[in-house]
């Protein structure tokens, strides 16, 4: 078996676990350019989906993420922004407002917020988790306690059952 056809195997292989995974880290990339660049939210998952998602972009291949997972909580946050903001800011302290917060973050909280609203079908654990390392491939130590706080203090009202015993 040629480098290319093992390549090519493992792609196929990649559970959809990890799958959701790259979705989750492309939510908070097209949210991060719809606040900078002020992207319309149909054009940034039609950009995502036809451009990055298992894509060739100026020279670098971005991995393939479940492209519905994808867009379900980039539309999950445009729809539920309203009540995902207010439940962020009442996380954080009162002298650090949502508005404060670095951009790439306020993105992973609110799509992290976003799927504990959503998709109960995954464990809110599971959801903290993956944000926190949405949050380490992009920050080192601050930040990243930061999302964890704010994910746990959201998953504890969201999903309080979750979390008796």
């Amino acid at each position: 078996m040629t480098s290319e056809e093992t390549s090519k195997k493992k792609e196929a292989e990649v559970r959809p676990a990890n799958k959701r995974g790259l979705a989750r880290l492309a939510a908070v990339q097209a949210l991060y350019q719809m606040e900078l660049a002020g992207t319309e939210l149909e054009d940034v998952i039609g950009e995502f989906k036809l451009f990055r998602l298992g894509q060739e972009l100026d020279g670098e291949v971005y991995r393939d993420a479940d492209p519905a997972w994808f867009a379900d909580l980039v539309m999950a946050v445009f729809e539920e922004q309203r009540q995902i903001d207010p439940r962020i800011h009442a996380a954080l302290s009162e002298d650090w407002p949502l508005r404060r917060i670095d951009s790439t973050v306020r993105a992973i909280l609110r799509v992290g917020a976003a799927e504990l609203m959503r998709k109960k079908d995954v464990p809110a654990r599971v959801i903290i988790n993956e944000y926190i390392e949405i949050a380490k491939a992009f920050y080192e130590k601050d930040e990243t306690r930061l999302v964890n706080g704010i994910m746990n203090r959201l998953a504890r009202e969201l999903r309080a059952s979750e979390f008796e015993n």
